[in-house]
């Protein structure tokens, strides 16, 4: 009977081992999968998409190629006196052709700049636009539309632009103080990057040194302004005041044109300079 009773009281606390070895593992499993659970989750956190970065947010540097690509010396232009105006339609040049009292340079490398008049029926003066159409990607690549009449220091220039495309690059803007192609300020906006820069480029080696963020559509006119009164340089994006700096790199009197960057196809419109 005592045997009995041994073997009986065996068999329970086996059982009872055996429930709690089995509860053991459940727990275990519980916080297994709650941790794997926890590190997925932080997985698919890190692994969405971001916002594109802005592309020219660390641009304060200088950037550009240690040895400039020589460039052919400007022809001097007469200095403006203030009040003297010039504008730009081109409604009266030859579509395919330069426009007159212009001519074509570029800022860093690729191939050649294409710039030409062509017609656009949405055009703010219509019928001519002036375009640079060529698709090379090479990024650090600026074409250059200069203007040949005259020579500003201060001054109040303007255009209308519009981005039609580009896969590097979708961008338009306006040079001034220009010395030769690798000497001036530049100030542009981009649709890819939705910003709106101010640089100075120096030996072919440029250098934002102010700027805003803001939507820049493609495929549609804005306008570009920009007031310089000495050092003093304020720049405007469809009749809006988004940056105002102060720089004394190039304070000489200098030329005024267009740039575009890369692969950027844009048309421009109704270039306006003012002598100040």
């Amino acid at each position: 009977m005592s045997g009995l009773k041994f073997a009986l009281f065996t068999i329970v606390l086996l059982g009872l081992a055996a429930m709690a070895s089995c509860k053991e593992r459940d727990r275990d499993r519980d916080e297994e999968q709650a941790a794997a659970s926890k590190a997925g989750a932080s997985q698919t956190a890190t692994q969405k998409p971001a916002e594109k970065p802005d592309a020219d947010e660390d641009e304060e540097g200088e950037e550009g190629p240690a040895t400039p690509a020589a460039v052919a010396q400007e022809k001097p232009a007469p200095l403006q006196p203030a009040g003297k105006q010039f504008v730009y339609d081109f409604d009266s040049d030859t579509p395919g052709q330069l426009p007159a009292k212009f001519h074509t340079a570029k800022t860093g490398g690729g191939s050649s700049e294409k710039w030409a008049v062509t017609g656009d029926p949405t055009a703010p003066s219509k019928p001519n636009v002036v375009a640079q159409t060529s698709a090379d990607q090479t990024d650090y690549r600026f074409p250059l539309l200069i203007a040949d009449e005259g020579s500003f220091q201060d001054l109040d220039i303007s255009v209308r632009f519009k981005v039609v495309s580009g896969r590097v690059d979708r961008a338009g803007g306006l040079v001034f103080r220009l010395k030769d192609p690798n000497n001036y300020y530049i100030v542009r906006a981009n649709a890819l990057e939705n910003n709106y820069r101010l640089y100075h480029v120096v030996n072919g080696r440029r250098s934002q040194f102010a700027g805003a963020n803001l939507k820049v559509t493609s495929g549609e006119w804005h306008e570009l302004r920009v007031e310089v009164v000495g050092s003093k340089i304020t720049c405007y994006y469809d009749g809006d005041k988004k940056i105002e700096a102060t720089d004394g790199t190039f304070k000489d009197a200098g030329k005024v044109g267009l740039w575009t960057k890369a692969d950027s196809v844009t048309y421009f419109d109704n270039l306006k300079v003012i002598a100040k």
